[in-house]
């Protein structure tokens, strides 16, 4: 089963001179939490989560407005191509311990996202009648390699920092 079966293509999207505040307001309207971060040719050049947006605004010492995108975003971005089979897909999300992969053309240019809800919620469970060429197990072992994942550390504004070590 090819990745194109399974993607959201009615992606939101914001660019690196967004600020904070707008990307926010995107994820918010579109009930998402990541938007892949897109430049004038529409091609994916990071991606930017709704956890990226809480701990920089938490962190930074400034208001979201004054924050850019450009300053957070999570680069590089693995991809998945609109073509390729989900098990590809399935092995890139397990490989680079992530929830979301943005789907490009042959172009590079963004056509979907395809997210571990999507594949869970394709995957045949034993006896079930779902996709078959998604098993249980595939969903199962991306998710626990996901959950293996270890928390990214971040350098806190000294006004976050002195806020914390006063409590």
């Amino acid at each position: 089963m090819k990745v194109s079966h399974l993607m959201n293509d009615e992606v939101r999207v914001c660019a690196l001179e967004s600020n904070l505040a707008d990307a926010a307001g995107v994820m918010w309207e579109g009930d998402c939490g990541v938007l892949p971060v897109i430049n004038a040719d529409h091609q994916v050049v990071g991606m930017l989560t709704d956890r990226d947006i809480a701990i920089a605004t938490a962190t930074k010492g400034r208001p979201a407005t004054e924050i850019s995108v450009a300053e957070v975003v999570n680069r590089p971005v693995s991809s998945c191509h609109v073509d390729d089979e989900i098990q590809t897909a399935l092995k890139t999300m397990r490989h680079e311990k992530i929830r979301r992969l943005p789907v490009l053309n042959d172009e590079g240019r963004l056509q979907g996202i395809l997210t571990i809800n999507d594949v869970v919620l394709a995957a045949e469970e034993p006896g079930g009648k779902h996709i078959p060429e998604v098993t249980y197990e595939d969903a199962m072992s991306t998710l626990k390699a996901m959950s293996e994942h270890l928390p990214h550390h971040v350098e806190l504004a000294p006004k976050a920092k002195a806020a914390i070590y006063a409590a």
